[in-house]
């Protein structure tokens, strides 16, 4: 499995794509990605290295993008070996290089002809934790790449080299900046942003640096460098990376008369010294400083270098350098607040005004300049922008591209050109004498200045016009306009002169300006020129002149009107109008000023005066005068005045003179305002207190200012009669300043008023930061100096609806409700404290940004998410309720992300709230002890959080007094009825009770017989096992299977039998009387072919050999196979098998063959259900995984398990063997299995017999047997009692020897199953049982072998049921009428009373299937299941790369790959460990065994009935705990220490070497050969589809296989 990329959020990957070289094949990959396999601190405790990369994973690697058709051969290293192409730390050495990856990149991008570019990749050389003394180093490694058509790849760590960068200041080590952030190359320069460690306070970002470096001086110092290594060593320059696994050697040295080629000094050779490390760093100076710096992006443009920089904040600065690298300007961008930007910018390749970068949640394109806001082209070009000029003709500022014609010069003025270059209009001569004239060929005719009086509405009059210079144009024909259809005609009266005849003009206005112009008749658009045009006033009297004075004042104005009720049109032989009425005075405001005077007294009235010269000095406040403001006065109605000093305090009535005097009915009042005290007397110094300042006559005056410090005033004045209230503005620091009280800009009022500029209140939490999107959360402030705060708001950026007004709990608590939200999002918060948007002073005060900038950022976010939602328990909209009941509701919530607290709900039943008792996260429990009333029938139950409400359901109160009635009479009713009900019952329950008490008796009594039958059983069985593990101890011990018959049996169950069943023949007997067999299994013997034969074969199956271990042949060879319809599920599993013997010696190959081949499987399973991947055995993959299973497993099964297991088997026989066993049917009195359990209740009484073995050399022994065994039965017990400590395979047959019983010293008896003595019953034989002969306790036997078979008899368990029966006749009514009426009845006896016998059974053998599961599944701490633990981690990796993380697919997944695939097979086939006897009852009671087992490790829960087969009811109780041990093996397993490649290679090898030799390979490569031969043409078919097959000519491989095999293999086989 190939890893690319760093798999942690952490850790760094950087790739750049490598051109091809000319002539060579496609693009390459230069990766380089950061450590995170075992030992790095990215690497997870308790996880499969499966999921992480390894230490043979390189650091820095090429790896090719030409898949070639092959997948597969995607990202592989780039040459062949891949040692060429990688730069891999040595292990030892990880941990003090621990590189994190910054940039790739190429440079030059576009180099000239002959010239080459160079791979460069940035990156730190991490400081080591816990070491105080190693810091951060930052590199700059390049690596060359092959230029042209002829010219070799090199290898990558022939031309790696290496050399720090350090950028500093001139103030020592503390102005130095280690660590590099990110590099941008430019032309000539590399950009670089670098920071100093991380160790200022969280709030604040670590401070950072710009620098620049040069690529001349980067080339200079390598060429340096590798002449110092090489020519001139001086070790204090160069050294050769010792910690690189494919370095050449730990030091340079001299090379004897080598004179480096300019190649080798930039690149390297093969035979010099690689790869380098410069000790020398390269050193600039910081060109630019700010806190927070993430990126940088340069573009050299208009003789200036743009550098922008991102920021930790969400911002762009952008800064433009000079040819000198100085500042000369610098602007800031807000892209997302409070999210970084990403280290990685790029400008848009299409359009280079653009700019590309990331931050945390979004991409972001911003344009590289704002020009627009620049609107003159001195602040255009002066804004010293590289990006921006000005737009001469489109007189705009605008990017260059921007502008049409930009090319040409004068066109577009750069910033680089300076504001001299703008456009600008000169005037010559400097200076026009306006009454000097200018002589010129013809003077312009024009109409001259003349003023015109007044003119009425509706009068008719002749305005004469003089002209200029019109003596050539006189007798044109002219008109006179005055404006929009108002043409009159004009009449020459001599050559200066032009009279406009009958001029009538109307106007509905009080006085209308018409403009007066002289045209061309019939000419409109021609006019005469009228440098100062003329114009004619028209007045209307009767519009706006409601009084006498107004009439009359417009006199002065030239309007002739007349006041007569009403104005009027002057006629002219009416006289000179008289004068007014006296002066009206309706309102005069204030109504009181100062001492000092100066207030501006408004009047207003009628008749006050028909100019200002009659009011001049008419106006009075008592005896002081009033002075009129000239451009104040409004004829007639309003006057004002500027009041004078007042001798003290005085209150007067106001007189206005004008011929006749008038009088103000409100008196004006001078007083003295005084001042007494201020609050509050402090706040912050950002401003926006409201304070109060209180006093005496402060509502005085017509101005008032009150000024803080003297200058500053403070707005939003409200005063009354005591108090004045308004806005502090901004103090500039935390100082004491003076407040000054002032009227009508004279002195401050005495009062020595003090106000305390404080510190600005901080906030330094917000809590919780999640809220719903309807808003309304109560939202936890917490902070500093709170207790200056009057008013404080909360408003949410971009997606924030209105803001909300928060409230002050204490001085460092404020609890503010979450503003309303338009989507679901994450958004910057900002606060208002007392008007004023809050900022950190630290932002204000960043050298990077701007204040209007800081004072809009927030470096708190809100997330918003879906509101909650609620239910009812049952989801049900109406719930019924009677009135007067306690009420409790039940509500259910849907699961989210907002952790809401039971505080944060409120439910209400209509106007009622129920009170919250239980809140968890899905259920909330609310009750109502009040009464509800009855008078609504319906309340509605909502929920409501914040902002959020939410009516889930309607709750029905119960009905009225008829309801309650008629529910009376019913339950009256109903009573009576029960009543009766209840006297039949007691009755019937009387006689149904006795008869239950006899039952229970029954019941009770067959518990007892039960429960002592299995304490006895018990009982017994423990004596017999203990005398088993004692014979166990002192003889041989367990009869365990060679691994070699192990595998064969479990590899080739079917086959394994047939084999024996053909070829194993009885052998001498030996002294014991046993036969011995033959190693009969073709793959354990000799490869049986002709001599003739034999050399062909031999190489071709050599050849072939070496086929399969080709990685890529193999796994086309078996997918092709699979492909075939005719390929049976028999045929994959013998292919799966024969593939595992033929790689027995090379079990590591064979598990990276598995494991692909299961991958290809768990894909095709993952598209359709993964649940069912293992479940059956269908595939070549699965069956191998069952074989690599066996072989792994095969110790943990002998030496842990093997013997619990051998227990168990001979306690179940021992068990069975107690009670009657049917020879025909099978069937017996004790097992687990319901379909085998014998349901008669036959009597069954022990014979203890003494026997002898004629020649088995043992002295007699005694043997129990039942009186109901037949013969056969007898002697296979007496052969287990002297045969015990044998293995079966050598154990005579039971027909094999004859069984002679001696009743008397000189009568013997043969006993058989069948004689001429045999019991004949409803046509069927009987066969013959101890009771049949009657043989008694302690009868004497002999038992003896014979030397030849009778098999007229054959097996019992073979016999016709129609001729023979044992102990139970057939029970198929339908198949035999005719039974007898005692049989009939027999069967009509429950036959389940019996079943208890399973629960007999099962007791008795319940401690031995205990220690059987408690061995499979626990884990000895000597020798861990390595295998199990390699392979699940390999599952948990598969799962997790395709997104499954449903826990209960990967537990089948597991289940399905051990526990079933290998436990169970072995469970129920006992005779694949052991060399004994399986029989048909041990095999039924070994399946209800394996069910149990298959039933505690699923994950399914057992639905379970009475109508459910006994084989599931038997372990039903005890599943559960199983299910605890499975589920705590499989934690174990998770929790053991990861297994590298490493390690599980070494044990595969191993487990390969301990049984080498067992198997003949070349039988299993030839029965391979068989099916490669049988679907040769698929497979040479899949083989030339296949790109890597190809390339490595696999296919012509596999013809010479079939070339040397064809011609051979069926002759040499009929031979053989």
């Amino acid at each position: 499995m190939l890893n690319v990329a760093a798999n942690h959020p952490n850790a760094s990957t950087v790739g750049l794509v490598l051109p091809p070289a000319a002539g060579a094949g496609g693009s390459r990959l230069l990766v380089g990605a950061t450590y995170t396999g075992y030992g790095s601190s990215f690497f997870p405790r308790n996880r499969s290295l499966e999921d992480h990369r390894f230490e043979n994973t390189p650091e820095i690697a090429i790896r090719s993008l030409d898949a070639r058709g092959d997948l597969a051969k995607l990202f592989t290293f780039d040459l062949n070996p891949s040692d060429d192409n990688i730069l891999k730390i040595k292990q030892g050495a990880k941990e003090q290089h621990k590189l994190g990856f910054v940039s790739a990149f190429l440079h030059p991008p576009d180099p000239p002809p002959g010239a080459q570019p160079y791979a460069y990749l940035a990156l730190n050389s991490e400081a080591r934790a816990g070491d105080k003394e190693s810091q951060a180093r930052s590199l700059l490694a390049r690596i060359c790449l092959p230029h042209g058509a002829g010219s070799d790849a090199k290898k990558l760590t022939e031309s790696y080299i290496q050399l720090g960068l350090q950028c500093a200041g001139g103030a020592g080590r503390g102005d130095l900046y280690s660590r590099l952030v990110s590099v941008f190359p430019a032309r000539e320069r590399l950009f670089a942003v670098f920071e100093r460690p991380q160790g200022s306070p969280a709030a604040r970002a670590a401070p950072a640096a710009l620098c620049a470096f040069r690529f001349a001086d980067v080339r200079a110092a390598i060429r340096a460098a590798r002449t110092a290594c090489f020519v001139e060593p001086a070790p204090d320059v160069v050294a050769v990376l010792d910690s690189v696994v494919q370095g050449t050697g730990p030091a340079c040295e001299r090379k004897r008369n080598i004179q480096l080629q300019p190649e080798q000094l930039d690149c390297g050779a093969a035979h010099l010294q690689h790869p380098l490390s410069i000790l020398q760093p390269l050193k600039a100076t910081p060109v630019f400083r700010a806190p927070g710096l993430t990126s940088v992006a340069v573009a050299s443009v208009n003789n200036y270098t743009a550098v922008f920089l991102g920021t930790v904040n969400g911002r762009l600065l952008k800064i433009n350098l000079n040819e000198s690298m100085q500042v000369v300007s610098r602007r800031v961008v807000t892209v997302a607040y409070g999210e970084p930007v990403h280290h990685v910018m790029q400008f848009d390749p299409a359009d280079s005004g653009y700019l590309y970068l990331m931050t945390s949640h979004q991409m972001a394109r911003v344009k590289v300049a704002a020009c627009n806001v620049h609107s003159t082209c001195g602040d255009c070009v002066g804004a010293a922008d590289a990006y921006c000029g000005w737009c001469a003709l489109e007189t705009r500022c605008t990017l260059q591209q921007d502008c049409a014609n930009s090319s040409q010069q004068h066109f577009w003025t750069s910033a680089s050109e300076g504001p001299s270059r703008c456009p600008a209009m000169t005037v010559l001569p400097a200076e026009i004498n306006v009454r000097q004239e200018y002589p010129s060929p013809q003077d312009c005719p024009r109409t001259l200045l003349s003023p015109l009086a007044p003119v009425p509405t509706g009068g008719s009059q002749n305005i004469l016009v003089p002209l200029a210079n019109a003596a050539f144009f006189q007798g044109a024909a002219l008109e006179c306009s005055f404006g929009l259809e108002e043409i009159f005609e004009a009449v020459w009266v001599n050559e200066s002169i032009v009279r406009c005849d009958q001029v009538v003009l109307h106007t509905t206005q009080k006085s209308q300006v018409f403009p007066l112009s002289l045209q061309l008749k019939g000419q409109p658009a021609r006019f005469l020129d009228s440098p100062e045009p003329m114009t004619v006033v028209v007045y209307n009297c009767a519009m706006g002149s409601p009084d006498c004075s107004q009439c009359l004042g417009r006199e002065d104005l030239g309007q002739l009107c007349v006041w007569s009720d009403g104005c009027r049109l002057r006629g002219p032989l009416q006289p000179m109008p008289g004068t007014c009425p006296a002066p009206e005075i309706r309102a005069i405001e204030p109504l009181s000023g100062p001492l000092d005077g100066g207030t501006l007294l408004t009047i207003r009235g009628r008749n006050l005066g028909r100019r200002l010269s009659d009011v001049a000095h008419g106006v009075w406040i008592g005896g002081v005068a009033c002075e009129p403001l000239p451009d104040r006065y409004t004829v007639s109605e309003e006057i004002v005045c500027v009041t004078g000093p007042a001798p003290g305090p005085l209150s007067d009535i106001v007189t206005v003179n004008a011929s006749k005097e008038g009088k103000s009915r409100d008196r004006f009042s001078y007083v003295l305002p005084l001042v007494h005290s201020l609050e509050p007397p402090m706040g912050p110094k950002a401003g926006g207190t409201r304070i109060t300042i209180h006093g005496n006559d402060l509502h005085v005056g017509s101005e008032l200012q009150v000024l803080v410090n003297d200058t500053d005033p403070c707005t939003e004045l409200m005063r009354t009669d005591t108090s004045i209230t308004c806005t502090v503005p901004e103090g500039a620091l935390p100082a004491p300043v003076p407040v000054c009280v002032r009227f009508e800009r004279r002195g401050c009022v005495h009062g020595n008023l003090t106000f305390w500029y404080m510190q600005n209140p901080v906030i330094t939490a917000i809590s919780p930061r999640r809220s719903p999107v309807s808003g309304g959360r109560t939202i936890t402030v917490a902070g500093e100096r709170f207790h200056m705060v009057q008013n404080v708001s909360m408003a949410v950026h971009h997606i924030g609806r209105e803001p909300t007004l928060c409230k002050v709990l204490n001085s460092t608590l404020i609890t503010c409700p979450s503003p309303g939200a338009l989507s679901n999002a994450s958004a910057p918060v900002d606060f208002f404290i007392n008007g004023r948007a809050y900022a950190d002073e630290v932002a204000v005060t960043e050298e990077l940004l701007d204040p209007e900038e800081a004072q809009r950022g927030s470096r708190f976010r809100l997330d918003y998410l879906p509101n909650p939602q609620f239910s009812t328990a049952k989801r049900e909209k109406w719930i019924k309720h009677h009135p007067g009941e306690p009420l409790t509701l039940v509500i259910h919530k849907e699961q989210d992300s907002l952790g809401l607290q039971s505080h944060e709900y409120r439910v209400k039943i209509g106007q009622v709230s129920c009170d919250i008792q239980i809140v968890s996260d899905r259920i909330i429990h609310c009750s109502v002890n009040e009464s509800l009333g009855a008078t609504e029938g319906q309340l509605p139950i909502t929920i409501q959080v914040g902002n959020f409400n939410q009516t889930i359901a309607t709750l029905q109160l119960g009905g009225s007094e008829t309801a309650i009635v008629v529910s009376i009479v019913i339950c009256s009713v109903l009573l009576l009825l029960s009543v009766v009900a209840l006297f039949i019952f007691c009755t019937k329950s009387r006689r149904a009770e006795r008869y239950w008490q006899k039952t229970l008796l029954q019941m009770e009594e067959m518990e007892s017989q039960i429960r002592e039958e299995i304490r006895k059983g018990f009982a017994e069985l423990q004596t017999d096992m203990t005398d088993l593990t004692k014979e166990l101890n002192r003889s041989q011990g367990i009869p365990f299977l060679e691994y070699k018959h192990f595998v064969t049996r479990t590899f080739f169950p079917k086959c394994s039998s047939l084999y024996e069943e053909r070829y194993v023949l009885p052998s001498q007997t030996n002294s014991q009387g046993s036969s011995q067999a033959q190693e009969t299994h073709p793959l354990l013997g000799e490869w049986k072919i002709p001599e003739s034969c034999r050399p062909n074969m031999e190489e071709g199956i050599s050849l072939f050999s070496s086929l399969l271990n080709n990685k890529h042949f193999l796994i086309v060879f078996v997918h092709a196979l699979e492909q075939q319809k005719d390929f049976a599920v028999r045929d994959r599993c013998s292919l799966a098998s024969l593939l595992t013997i033929a790689l027995h010696g090379k079990l590591e190959y064979y598990t990276s063959i598995m494991k692909e081949l299961l991958v290809d499987l768990i894909d095709a399973s993952a598209a359709k259900n993964p649940k069912l991947m293992l479940r059956r055995t269908e595939s070549v993959v699965e069956k191998m995984l069952t074989n690599w299973m066996s072989i792994c497993m095969y110790s943990c099964l002998r030496e842990t398990v093997g013997e619990p297991f051998f227990l168990l088997l001979c306690a179940i026989k021992q068990q069975i063997n107690k009670g009657s066993i049917d020879a025909i049917t099978g069937k017996a009195r004790y097992t687990l299995n319901e379909e085998w359990l014998l349901r008669e209740n036959i009597e069954a009484k022990p014979r203890n017999l003494n026997v002898s073995f004629q020649g088995c050399g043992m002295d007699s022994l005694s043997v129990r047997a039942m009186d109901t065994d037949t013969l056969t039965q007898v002697k296979e017990k007496i052969l287990e009692a002297f045969c015990k400590n044998v293995p079966y395979s050598q154990w005579p047959r039971a027909e094999d020897v004859d069984l002679e019983w001696f009743a008397s010293s000189t009568q013997s008896y043969i006993l058989r199953d069948l004689d001429d003595t045999s019991v004949v019953e409803d046509g069927r034989k009987k066969l013959n049982t101890l009771a049949h002969y009657k043989i008694p306790e302690g009868a004497s036997l002999a038992m003896s072998l014979i030397d030849k078979k009778d098999n007229t008899l054959g097996r019992v368990k073979d016999l016709d049921t129609e001729k023979y029966f044992h102990l139970v006749l057939p029970t198929d009514e339908l198949a035999e009428p005719k039974k007898s009426h005692r049989q009939s009845h027999r069967k009509k006896v429950l036959p389940e009373i019996y079943l208890t016998r399973l629960l007999s059974t099962k007791g008795t053998l319940q401690k031995f299937l205990d220690d059987l599961f408690k061995a499979i599944l626990s884990i000895r701490e000597d020798k861990p299941p390595l295998a199990v633990k390699y392979f699940f981690d390999f599952l948990e990796e598969q799962a997790e790369k395709r997104g499954i993380s449903d826990p209960d697919t990967l537990h089948i997944w597991k289940t399905n790959s051990l526990p079933l695939r290998f436990w169970v097979n072995i469970l129920k086939n006992p005779q694949f460990v052991f060399d004994i006897d399986k029989t048909d009852h041990i095999d039924a009671c070994l399946s209800v065994i394996a069910q149990a087992f298959i039933d505690a490790c699923s994950i399914s829960d057992l639905q379970l009935g009475k109508d459910s087969p006994t084989n599931k009811l038997l372990y039903a109780k005890e599943i559960p705990e199983y299910r605890k041990i499975v589920q705590r093996y499989y934690k174990q397993i998770q929790d053991m220490t990861p297994l590298s490649e490493q390690e599980m290679n070494a044990h595969l090898a191993e487990e390969s070497r301990k049984y080498q030799n067992e198997f003949n390979t070349n039988v299993a490569m030839a029965e391979i050969y068989k099916y490669a031969k049988r679907y040769r043409p698929q497979i040479m078919a899949a083989l030339e589809a296949n790109p890597t097959a190809r390339r490595t000519q696999l296919q012509h491989k596999f013809e010479q296989v079939v070339a040397l095999m064809e011609d051979n293999i069926y002759e040499c086989y009929s031979e053989a």
